[in-house]
């Protein structure tokens, strides 16, 4: 059996939580059976096996409004996905970047689609500030991938309850895989180079953000939290790859105006490796997670994987990946019921965030019991090598089916 991985991200290039899901899960499930990737970019390699192959685009040609490029520069990749033969048994995408290949892979080539659900168009209105009209055209496009996908994973009950609610889904074609860790690579390290190189004081205590500059993540509710802040520990905001230039300018202006009231702010403004990552979990007091939309939150299991206590609202998979009063503390958020999703008093919610993160801050003794926790739920729950085998699983339940007669 041979699966068929349609993805936008793939190392080198990863900036978000379904690029690390696609990178660790193509790995392990290739030690149980055949792997091809396809993806954005100009990869390839192959190992053992695993490949990976990378599309490349030019938008020199293109005349259309910017904000569409990425929509239409999707639809050809995914095209070029499916004019190279596919020899595949399944064909899985990843993002609304991929589904059109997958659609296309299952008519013209006959294969089961699954489709992973790593957040959900409709309950991400923000994104029309990126694509313009053609957030209307995504929103089209991921419907219709998951309402004929034969299999719908969703990486949180969570995630499964929106699908539920939004799309016309059988209930018997979706199925709750969560996303995983690598407890081995991600653990406390002593090493502090990337701190210095930042100008993070290794003495003293900070609080630490990282992800990406969107309104899902709800970075600029942790920022305007900081005034609330207690002034003995840093605060390390490891924050890049904005969504826009508005939301880019919106958090610049946020960030000084902090940085001008309060010593110790730091805003790293790029997307790190996963070393470097790992070191500035490891030395964090507490990591927090604003997100005001979150389908599973890698980065939350991340931390907790070095041994770090975590500081989240409690949306989405968040829920499920924190214990609230065992490895941190989930912030309650209430939300508008119209778009876009925002906290109805955003002041109060940054307020509640600067409160708990005050609390662990100042007890080391439940940083370290919380980080304890945090580590060994990690580890016995979200392991890439049960992930996979419960992914195999699945594929061998839609490739025995019988196929529908014409």
């Amino acid at each position: 059996m041979k699966a068929l991985f349609l993805t936008n991200e793939y190392p080198p290039t990863i900036y978000g939580g379904a690029g690390v899901h696609v990178e660790y899960l193509s790995r392990e499930l290739a030690r149980l059976m055949e792997v091809e990737v396809r993806c954005f970019g100009n990869q390839n390699f192959a190992d053992g096996q695993l490949a990976a192959r990378g599309f490349g685009l030019s938008t020199e040609a293109y005349t259309n409004p910017s904000k569409l490029n990425s929509v239409f520069g999707a639809l050809q990749r995914c095209l070029d996905f499916n004019t190279t033969n596919i020899d595949a048994d399944v064909v899985h995408c990843h993002t609304w970047y991929s589904h059109f290949g997958g659609i296309l892979a299952k008519l013209n080539y006959g294969i089961p689609l699954v489709v992973t659900v790593h957040s959900l168009e409709p309950l991400r209105p923000w994104k029309r500030e990126q694509l313009g009209g053609g957030y209307d055209f995504t929103c089209w496009l991921e419907k219709t991938a998951l309402e004929m996908a034969d299999a719908v994973v969703a990486v949180s009950e969570g995630t499964r309850q929106d699908v539920a609610e939004l799309f016309n889904v059988d209930p018997a074609k979706m199925h709750i895989i969560y996303n995983g860790i690598d407890p081995e690579e991600y653990q406390p390290v002593a090493a502090h180079g990337v701190l210095d190189r930042f100008g993070i004081d290794p003495a003293k205590p900070y609080a630490l953000f990282l992800g990406r500059i969107t309104r899902q993540k709800g970075i600029i509710h942790l920022v305007n939290a900081i005034k609330h802040l207690d002034p003995s520990f840093q605060v390390v905001l490891c924050a890049g790859a904005p969504d826009t230039p508005e939301i880019a300018e919106e958090m610049r202006a946020a960030v000084t105006a902090a940085q001008q009231k309060r010593e110790g702010v730091i805003w790293i403004n790029e997307m790190l490796d996963n070393k470097a990552k790992i070191e500035l979990y490891s030395h964090a007091g507490v990591f927090v997670c604003p997100s005001i939309y979150e389908p599973f939150g890698i980065i939350n299991l991340e931390a907790m994987a070095c041994g770090r206590a975590v500081v989240a609202s409690a949306v989405g998979g968040i829920r499920e990946v924190v214990q609230h009063g065992v490895t941190g503390y989930l912030v309650p958020l209430e939300q508008m019921s119209s778009s876009p999703f925002e906290p109805i008093n955003p002041e109060a919610f940054s307020c509640d965030l600067a409160a708990r993160i005050n609390e662990v801050m100042a007890d080391p003794a439940k940083q370290a019991a919380f980080g304890e926790a945090g580590r060994r739920r990690a580890v016995e729950v979200f392991s890439w090598g049960a992930i996979a085998k419960q992914t195999r699983a699945l594929y061998e339940t839609l490739v025995s089916a019988p196929k529908p007669s014409a």
